[in-house]
């Protein structure tokens, strides 16, 4: 099984990520920023509808504050979901700002809330970290999944990714007389295959949801990454691949009882093939991320070293031997996958 022994640092956004970030139109200036939201003067546990502690507390600002701070939070909504078009802000309150006290880099979460239909949506407000920026970047070029971030300075904002946290939908759902397991396990072949090929470490259940989608005949899944700060971190093989990981146990027995070795292959495949697409179709933008990529140290050597040896060893090709960065190595397994 994948274990990952310690805490990940949080890398800067180097010069060269920040004018990718800017080309791009992903570097946009914001008015206010992630240390800005520290000024709360207070805190509470916020629990779940099942009185259950969900490991965030939501934040309370001195009325000197809050309404700058709210109106700054709505401003930054508009401009991730409606580029900039203030008109927006109309109908919207800020219902509630939690702060996530475990995570690795204490993401501030915003619950945004249309008072004429109660309808509500949430985006997060992060410090900047490079891999996590190199993840979603990633996620955004090579996957099926469009993202929507915005990076000023060292603030990173991004928007709320929808869908059934994988550890609660293995423990409530599997049940479900319209579950197909055979859809389901397909999407955790093809999702193993997306992490691994991208080099996405630590998605072990509590990291990534399942989107259902039900159609006129048969239910869809979509397996999508939540969690991005391990874009090409770890030096073992296993972290790149959720099949490793036993808080993955159910949906694993799932392939095993459901997908023979032989399907596998082929939803393996079939999953390449579409990266590659990806790759070919995107070729300026995945150009740009990966020169950015290589020439910056996101990983400890040991760990570039361990998984350089790992991928010559699996692929049979001695040319990941010749890597000194993280990023080298993903442009090669990306070469890989194109020879294929």
């Amino acid at each position: 099984m994948a274990l990952i022994s310690k805490k990940k640092k949080v890398y800067p956004i180097s010069s060269a990520l920040r004018k990718y970030l800017v080309e791009n139109s992903r570097e946009v200036d914001i008015p206010i920023h992630y240390h800005e939201l520290l000024r709360y003067s207070n805190s509470v546990a916020l629990y779940d509808s099942k009185e259950q502690d969900t490991f965030w507390e939501t934040v309370f600002y001195d009325q000197s504050d809050r309404e700058e701070i709210h109106l700054n939070v709505k401003r930054i909504y508009a401009i991730l979901k409606a580029g900039g078009d203030m008109s927006v802000m109309e109908h919207l309150y800020v219902d509630r700002i939690d702060l996530c006290i475990y995570g690795n880099t204490q993401p501030f979460r915003v619950r945004i809330v249309n008072r004429i239909n109660d309808n509500f949506d949430y985006f997060y407000i992060k410090n900047a970290d490079a891999s996590r920026v190199y993840g979603l970047e990633l996620e955004h070029l090579l996957s099926p999944n469009r993202i929507s971030y915005l990076v000023h300075q060292n603030t990173l904002i991004e928007e709320h990714i929808a869908g059934i946290p994988g550890d609660k939908f293995m423990r409530l759902h599997m049940s479900d007389p319209h579950l197909n397991p055979i859809r389901l396990a397909k999407e955790f072949v093809k999702f193993n295959e997306r992490c691994f090929v991208r080099l996405l470490g630590d998605m072990h259940s509590s990291n990534f949801v399942i989107d259902v989608t039900p159609d006129f005949e048969e239910t869809h899944y979509r397996i999508r990454a939540i969690d991005f700060d391990q874009q090409s971190y770890e030096g073992k093989r296993s972290i790149y691949l959720p099949q490793f990981f036993k808080e993955n146990n159910v949906l694993i027995q799932l392939g095993m009882k459901h997908i023979t070795p032989e399907s596998m292959r082929q939803y393996q495949r079939e999953e390449r093939a579409l990266i590659a697409t990806r790759v070919r179709s995107s070729h300026d933008e995945i150009q740009g991320i990966l020169d950015a990529m290589d020439q910056d140290q996101i990983a400890p050597s040991e760990n570039i070293d361990s998984l350089r040896k790992e991928l010559a060893r699996h692929y049979k090709n001695q040319k990941f031997m010749s890597c000194q960065t993280m990023g080298q190595i993903l442009r090669v397994s990306l070469e890989q996958l194109l020879k294929q």
